[in-house]
């Protein structure tokens, strides 16, 4: 049996004409669907992680700020103060409700070590010493201190960095500072990927 649109929605007004007739309120529903979802959230401003754009997002949380309470998002709205994109969101960034509540989102690090054929998790320390380690064995690896000519250049070749559209200038001023400190000399950013 196909039915149509139309018919679908007569046959829910019907329906509940219906109950009202059987002596069911409706009232507090129609209340109930009146009332914006994002009523009680918390409203919390970042920034879309997608692209170089950097709009600006609202991301509105319900919570009862307990002690032991989980904050569950509810909504993601594009931000209309903000003067990139003034409230307007495109498809990916549109989406940041459904990437923050998949299941398959990840919570922890996980490492595949070489040779396996699945991920395992470790801690964040571990994953910080890890990554630690590897940037100063590559670093001991590939640092030249001079170059064909003799010239004394004191730099890391084996190492890159690349900057996201989330950065902060404080963030980036550590990085560069950090990155430079280090000998590395092939930065990028996202902006001009």
């Amino acid at each position: 049996m196909e039915v149509s649109r139309r018919a679908f929605i007569k046959g829910s007004i019907v329906g509940g004409i219906g109950l009202s007739a059987f002596g069911f309120d409706l009232a507090p529903v129609y209340a109930q669907t009146q009332a914006l979802k994002i009523q009680r959230t918390s409203e919390t401003r970042s920034t879309c992680p997608y692209c170089s754009v950097s709009c600006g997002v609202i991301i509105h949380t319900l919570s009862d700020k307990g002690k032991n309470s989980t904050p569950q998002v509810v909504h993601v709205e594009g931000d209309p103060d903000h003067p990139i994109n003034r409230g307007t969101l495109c498809p990916k960034g549109s989406s940041l409700e459904q990437d923050i509540l998949n299941e398959r989102r990840l919570t922890m690090p996980e490492v595949r070590r070489p040779g396996s054929d699945h991920w395992e998790p470790i801690r964040w320390e571990d994953a910080y010493n890890e990554i630690a380690r590897r940037i100063k064995d590559t670093r001991d690896q590939t640092f030249v201190d001079k170059d064909q000519q003799g010239r004394t250049v004191n730099r890391c070749e084996g190492i890159a960095w690349a900057g996201g559209c989330t950065d902060t200038n404080e963030f980036n001023f550590l990085a560069v500072k950090t990155m430079r400190s280090m000998g590395v000399v092939y930065f990028e950013t996202q902006a001009r990927v």
